[in-house]
């Protein structure tokens, strides 16, 4: 693998030996690159409901081929050549730019109103983002609009909004 990639990146073996230690750092710092380069807009509709069908719209067509990649590598050995759970791989992956881009839709409806973040446990709050992961994850294609209104609409919203 790393032949094909010094090869595509026009340098030789012993550069990205020198910038990744082995192959399993080098599939992260892919990842990783792929996901900043292929950006979930953070959407501001003016109501909660808005704003996370937009954001699991675009975080399900942006990241589709992200988590054919990503669940590619796990396959073939990610995680078990570097010893870190699939959850840890995805936090190193992601970092606090997924927590703070769901915080921000979260608060603002709080700020307006629509729910009372003090009293909403986090794994509800987690529940829509994990739902589509799991849909991208096991469909490896863009999870449809039906689905992700389903999951807002019938599963969350009752949730936060009760």
């Amino acid at each position: 693998m790393r032949s094909a990639v010094a090869a595509r990146a026009c340098t030789g073996i012993a550069v990205l030996y020198r910038r990744w230690a082995n192959k399993d750092e080098l599939v992260v710092a892919a990842l990783a690159h792929y996901r900043d380069s292929h950006p979930v807009e953070l959407p501001e509709t003016g109501t909660l409901r808005g704003d996370l069908v937009a954001m699991l719209t675009g975080m399900g067509q942006t990241r589709a081929a992200f988590f054919a990649i990503a669940a590619a590598s796990a396959f073939s050995g990610l995680v078990a050549g570097t010893g870190l759970t699939p959850t840890q791989v995805r936090d190193q992956i992601m970092g606090d730019q997924r927590l703070t881009r769901v915080k921000a839709i979260y608060q603002r409806a709080h700020d307006r109103g629509e729910i009372d973040l003090e009293r909403i446990p986090s794994a509800v709050l987690a529940m829509p983002f994990d739902l589509v992961r799991h849909d991208l994850l096991m469909d490896l294609k863009p999870v449809k609009p039906k689905r992700i209104r389903s999951i807002v609409d019938e599963l969350f919203l009752p949730l936060v909004q009760s």
